[in-house]
């Protein structure tokens, strides 16, 4: 999903923009989908391990495995973690001022979470209750 992050700076906005957060794994899963379908090749510079590590690496990411990159030295493992980068969307929202960056639709610091409940008073934002009602999965 293309959201325009500058014109987005409430909670509220962002809603309406209609973001959904999305787990790492779906997040790397839905953009190599969308490389593979557009014929692009997904881990440019990595040369001798088309036909072996790169599709293993490939499945691993669209079956949402856990990946851990074992063998000995100069076998691309660097170069591959440094390219699944790519695969990340380029921007996330996140809470303001919040030390581990909080997702603002499912906050998990009690910092975010008050700042979230104190400026949904503060602006009496249309369903919000005051509770820790967005908490919940």
């Amino acid at each position: 999903m293309k959201l325009n992050h500058k014109e987005i700076s409430t909670l509220g906005e962002l809603r309406k923009a209609g973001y959904k957060t999305k787990r790492i794994k779906d997040e790397l899963r839905d953009n190599l989908c969308q490389k593979i379908k557009s014929g692009d090749e997904t881990f440019v510079g990595v040369w001798g391990y088309e036909n072996s590590v790169i599709p293993e690496l490939e499945r691993a990411i669209l079956s949402r495995h856990n990946i851990n990159l074992l063998g000995l030295r100069g076998q691309a493992k660097t170069r591959l973690a440094r390219l699944m980068v790519n695969l990340l969307d380029e921007w996330i929202p996140v809470v303001e001022g919040s030390e581990i960056n909080d997702d603002p639709l499912k906050p998990m610091s009690r910092f975010a979470m008050e700042l979230i409940i104190e400026k949904a008073i503060k602006h009496q934002s249309p369903g919000c209750t005051g509770t820790n009602d967005f908490t919940k999965s």
